[in-house]
């Protein structure tokens, strides 16, 4: 069966170049080394008595993040350690840029064939493959296996509604999950539905996103801005295709009928940041459309336009790759992307080391744990939908961050929970060579 999809999957080379072709007129970064999807490399090959790499794949932004705090507790470990870093979209492999070392290579992941996975074996020659999260293609783990290279799966998630289309595809994915070496899970429902999939799980270890620290410099440019302003601001962090319509829309229901002068829209600045840069445009003609005027942090010298605060009718869009330490720094409450429509919410767990309370709709099951941890800390809120996430924002950030206990709370959040990039390293130890 796995050559049939196999066979599939070499069919859908074509394609996947015209959508690489698609994406990249608005991502350039979508156009850069091509041919190394399919196992066609600039660099030189490993030298068959060169000391093995570690293949360490981050699919995306989120993934490469949680990558950063795992190589930085492997690289103390293993001092001189070699990384292949490997990803899938553009903003993963931007941001993965600032993890390499004299010696480590960045490409982009192979595409699942046998031939391809082959060619990505030979050339780069890993001791060890490490994926993070979810990432697990049939064909890396069956040439893995016939490389006898381990190729293990750390900070793993599997959420119910995975699992479920996992199983109606349990031809393909249960020797695929089955044959990974180790997997390592960041909760216990993680854990339990991936030992349902087949997979050797070897143990819980936390999620490695808590022992991320927020850029400081971001932190302090966001304080020094945030001193300069008289309204609290509340941001739309991470949002996703509609849901934008929904805070325009819950927006203006407010502003046709306000509740009274502190919880009115124009009590706060507002900042949306959507989470694919290719839709910074479109949400910035949707502001325009909908009537409010629009800054874009793209044309900010120092700071938002603090001379036009005045304007209440101004929304600022977050339109930047890698700040959004910047972002919640600014902000004094966050609503929380993708939980307002069915699409699983986006991790909440920088924005509360940021120390910036989140509010969440009724879809958060991509971060399920994560999720329930912060509300039953105080750290986020729950809410119905955007409307009411609107109204309970304003009502959060009438009181000064240090007046705010929920400001309080993720700190207190965010520290209870580290440790699980030394967990995780000292879990791999016995996989990686002298």
């Amino acid at each position: 069966m796995r050559w049939l999809y196999t066979g599939l999957v070499w069919a859908l080379q074509p394609l996947l170049r015209l959508k690489l072709q698609r994406r990249g007129r608005v991502e350039p970064g979508y156009w850069v080394a091509v041919a190394e999807r399919f196992g066609r490399y600039t660099q030189a090959p490993a030298a068959s008595n060169a000391a093995g790499c570690v293949w360490v794949h981050a699919v995306s932004l989120g993934e490469t993040r949680a990558a950063e705090v795992l190589l930085q507790a492997l690289r103390l470990a293993h001092p001189g350690l070699r990384i292949v870093l490997t990803h899938g979209t553009a903003t993963g492999r931007a941001q993965g840029q600032s993890l390499l070392q004299p010696g480590d290579v960045q490409v982009w992941q192979p595409w699942d064939t046998p031939a391809v996975v082959q060619r990505f074996l030979m050339q780069f020659k890993p001791q060890l493959g490490i994926v993070l999260e979810t990432e697990v293609w049939p064909n890396w783990v069956a040439s893995c296996q016939r490389a006898q290279v381990p190729l293990v799966l750390v900070n793993a998630r599997m959420s119910d509604k995975s699992m479920r289309q996992a199983q109606r595809l349990s031809w393909l994915s249960g020797p695929a999950y089955a044959g990974l070496t180790a997997v390592w899970a960041q909760t216990e429902a993680d854990a339990q539905r991936l030992r349902t999939l087949g997979a050797r799980v070897q143990g819980v270890l936390g999620n490695l996103k808590f022992d991320a620290q927020p850029n400081p410099q971001q932190l302090a440019q966001a304080l020094v801005w945030a001193q300069r302003l008289t309204r609290p601001v509340v941001l739309l962090a991470s949002s996703r295709e509609g849901e934008e319509a929904l805070w325009l829309d819950a927006l203006q229901a407010l502003k046709d009928d306000p509740l009274d002068q502190r919880e009115h829209v124009n009590a706060v600045h507002w900042l949306v940041v959507p989470r694919h840069p290719q839709r910074f445009d479109e949400v910035a003609q949707m502001l325009q459309a909908r009537g409010w005027q629009v800054s874009r942090r793209s044309q900010w010298a120092d700071g938002p336009d603090t001379a036009g605060e005045a304007d209440v009718n101004t929304v600022w869009l977050g339109d930047s790759l890698g700040e959004m330490a910047l972002y919640y720094g600014l902000a004094d409450a966050a609503l929380l992307g993708g939980s307002f429509a069915p699409l699983g919410g986006q991790n909440l767990i920088e924005a509360t080391a940021c120390g910036c309370p989140v509010l969440m709709g009724p879809h958060t099951f991509n971060f399920a744990e994560a999720a329930e941890l912060a509300q039953q800390a105080g750290a986020a809120l729950r809410v119905e939908d955007m409307a009411q996430a609107i109204v309970t924002a304003l009502q959060m950030v009438r009181f000064g961050p240090d007046e705010n206990a929920h400001v309080a709370a993720c700190v207190a959040f965010s520290q209870a929970h580290r440790g699980a990039a030394q967990r995780t390293a000292a879990a791999l130890a016995p996989y990686l060579k002298a």
